[in-house]
């Protein structure tokens, strides 16, 4: 599903507010979720599960074409664990889903 597709079930869902301002709270969360996790810290929401940051260790890497060795620097990468609602949700026979489901 796409960013677009995201605002526009939410505009359908709460009509009462403009799309650019639900583009807008869109944004301001991403961007909250973002910079937490740009500072170390881990992002909980109940049931839909955790996210927090990895450290990928700096190490000499060989590139497969030269055999050219290169160093790589620490980087971090993405953890997520999947909270049991969202589990149960994505697990659960088709024909159980709801239409109003977002």
């Amino acid at each position: 599903m796409l960013k677009s597709q995201i605002l526009e079930k939410l505009h359908k869902k709460h009509n009462n507010l403009s799309f650019e301002d639900i583009e807008i709270l869109f944004d301001i969360f991403v961007k909250k979720i973002s910079k937490s996790l740009k500072n170390g810290q881990n992002i909980e929401i109940r049931g839909f599960g955790t996210m927090s940051r990895k450290i990928n260790k700096e190490k000499f890497v060989r590139n497969p074409k030269t055999n050219q060795k290169l160093f790589k620097n620490q980087s971090y990468k993405l953890h997520f664990k999947i909270g049991k609602i969202l589990h149960e949700r994505i697990n659960e026979p088709i024909f159980l889903k709801r239409e109003d489901d977002i």
